[in-house]
């Protein structure tokens, strides 16, 4: 099965770079299925899950909002904060949860909702990436050693 380039770039650094056979995230219309030699496309990414397969199985990684370039030879995501599911630190994201569902039970005035359902969201979709990427096998975490 042939392949693109699949970069995944936050302000920080670049998270993945690597060949890939399809891309699955969440843009601004519903999830997109993106494959080798796709139509050149540019949306908006929702924050969520996405779904990397790879010529070895699949993994998922965990991002924010922000954009996604595509070009027949090449996937571009432009995302605020991306994390690879086997890179979660499943505790502290725990912990993050933990503490935006006591702010949001606690609805004082003080307490931004939007601020805290976000971090809520946040940590749930770290919390799931970390899961679906023990059960594939963190596939993209071994693409990246054999790469160094």
């Amino acid at each position: 099965m042939s392949t693109v380039l699949l970069e995944v770039v936050t302000p920080e650094r670049i998270v993945v770079s690597l060949e890939v056979n399809m891309l699955i995230v969440r843009g601004g219309s519903g999830e997109i299925g993106i494959l080798p030699r796709h139509a050149p496309l540019a949306t908006t990414v929702q924050p969520g899950i996405m779904k990397v397969r790879t010529p070895e199985g699949e993994d998922f990684v965990a991002v924010s909002d922000g954009f996604l370039h595509v070009v027949p030879d090449r996937i571009t995501v432009l995302v605020g904060t991306a994390e690879i599911g086997s890179r979660v630190d499943a505790e502290r994201a725990e912990r993050a949860r933990q503490r935006a569902q006591q702010r949001l039970a606690e609805r004082s005035v003080e307490i931004d909702a939007a601020r805290a359902e976000a971090a809520l969201h946040r940590a749930l979709y770290r919390l799931q990436a970390a899961e679906l990427s023990t059960k594939a096998g963190a596939v993209l975490d071994r693409a990246h050693e054999e790469q160094i």
